[in-house]
């Protein structure tokens, strides 16, 4: 088996606020898809939004519960200036602050932010590595 993540699911509270984040926010592409979900084409994955509810219910788990989901997800770029201008943008699309984007213990460059559902997003710059498809 090749390792792999194909696509990530976000439950979302309100699909069409999400939309409009990742979309017109954030300039990502939307694929055509049923009213009840978004895909979104990234560079080697995709993104989808489905309701919470619903996302919980296909999943066989309650819906309930906030806070700290325990995990984040990241957008990796080639210099801290791309990174600051991500940041810049992601907040003027309605994200939250978390955490400025500055130098960081292990030599890189990043922030957080929140989208709309507070899934934090960390935008990095790592000098060391690239990470993300072979093909950049």
């Amino acid at each position: 088996m090749k390792p792999r993540i194909s696509m990530i699911t976000l439950g979302v509270s309100d699909l069409a606020r999400s939309i409009r984040f990742y979309e017109e926010g954030l300039g990502w592409p939307r694929m055509e898809s049923p009213p009840e979900v978004a895909f979104f084409t990234l560079n080697g994955t995709w993104l989808a939004l489905f309701g919470r509810e619903s996302l919980a219910e296909d999943a066989g788990v309650p819906a309930e519960g906030s806070g700290f989901a325990g995990f984040s997800l990241a957008h990796n770029l080639g210099t801290e200036a791309e990174v600051d201008a991500l940041m810049a943008e992601a907040v003027a699309a309605g994200a939250t602050l978390v955490k400025p984007a500055g130098k960081v213990f292990w030599g890189g460059y990043s922030g957080y932010f929140a989208d709309p559902d507070g899934y934090l997003w960390e935008v990095a710059h790592n000098p060391f590595v690239w990470i993300g498809p072979k093909d950049e």
